[in-house]
């Protein structure tokens, strides 16, 4: 039997401490300015302290996430962690044991199948697509998908280099710290469900954007070919939309709300023109949600989601759909209606 998945709560996490676009600006070793917030779109980003990692962004994410949910702790049946950065205790990089175990203590869980993915920032979309499948094949009624995203220090070490937009490094100056969590649970509402969730991967292009721990100081780097990765993820994704659109039985004006990767507000604007002119028409809303967190990596969807249910945006049966951008190449896509998830979140329409 197939079951439907449904998204029954979101979590997030966001350090308290923020740091301005014109704060990093007078930091670069360039004297000429780069014009990084007209650029971007980006006027902040929370910037983890001392106390705060990978594993607790997630934690707390995954804590607040229960805030809003009907599941305890204890009832979860599985957890995905989908991190790119698994930093714990400041910058030590965790591989075993698995942040997916960590976290399931740190929340009181004893019983959940957990394990960890990295999918660079595709990482949640993917997470999405895995719990889907199991839940919709009855393997388990919910899953709690997770990921804490410390990665600011990767705009620090690029500080000590970058000199031009063009440099290989520029694009780790638009990075925020955040963590975020949603959970999944099954159901056999067909107007609650996911209607799409797929991924593509380009493997070719992989070469285009990629990172590594830095030999030189403690963190991160991430290299990233701009210009390239931003002409061929454009080109890619009308088709990749339009599968998702037509598995979803609807056209691109009925989606109420498009969330692409957040990014820079310069990309998010060009690959809204090109589906436009793609379909010869526009969805109600291309989300441009990035000005006070920056990019936070496989977290920046669910944030948006987030606010965007704090903020009473949404109203139950408003369609969305998630596009994702990642190194690799990947373009994932998820396409799902609203629920009533808007009243746990002071939304009663």
């Amino acid at each position: 039997m197939q079951y439907g998945c449904k998204i029954e709560s979101i979590g997030v996490k966001l350090p308290e401490k923020r740091l301005s676009t014109t704060e990093i600006e007078k930091q670069l070793s360039s004297s000429r300015s780069l014009k990084l917030e007209m650029l971007t779109g980006i006027s902040s980003r929370r910037v983890c302290n001392q106390y705060e990692d990978s594993l607790s962004l997630a934690v707390d994410a995954a804590r607040d996430c229960l805030k809003y949910s009907g599941f305890d702790a204890g009832e979860i049946e599985m957890i995905i962690s989908c991190s790119i950065s698994k930093y714990v205790n400041g910058l030590n990089h965790y591989y075993e044991p698995a942040l997916s175990l960590m976290i399931k203590d740190k929340i009181g869980n004893t019983k959940a199948l957990n394990f960890d993915i990295m999918n660079a920032c595709a990482g949640m979309v993917t997470g999405i697509h895995i719990a889907n499948n199991f839940i919709s094949q009855g393997k388990v009624k919910n899953c709690l998908v997770v990921s804490g995203e410390y990665i600011t220090h990767i705009g620090k070490n690029a500080l000590k280099s970058v000199i031009s937009i063009q440099h290989p490094e520029m694009a780790s100056l638009t990075v925020g710290d955040a963590g975020a969590a949603v959970m999944l649970t099954q159901t056999n509402r067909k107007e609650d469900s996911l209607w799409v969730s797929e991924m593509t991967t380009l493997s070719r292009f992989s070469n285009l954007c990629t990172g590594y721990q830095s030999p030189d100081y403690p963190g991160a780097v991430m290299k990233t070919d701009m210009k390239t990765i931003h002409e061929v993820s454009l080109q890619n994704v009308p088709s990749v939309v339009e599968n998702a659109l037509k598995k979803a039985d609807i056209k691109f004006r009925d989606i109420d709300y498009f969330i692409p990767h957040q990014t820079a507000k310069i990309s998010i604007k060009a690959g809204a023109r090109i589906l436009s002119k793609y379909f010869r028409e526009k969805p109600g809303e291309v989300v441009i949600n990035l000005s006070e967190t920056g990019n936070t990596a496989s977290t920046t969807h669910f944030v948006t989601l987030y606010q965007y249910l704090k903020k009473g945006k949404f109203k139950k049966g408003d369609k969305i759909m998630l596009v994702s951008f990642a190194s690799g190449l990947v373009i994932g896509s998820v396409v799902f209606p609203v629920n009533e998830i808007v009243n746990r979140y002071g939304n009663n329409n």
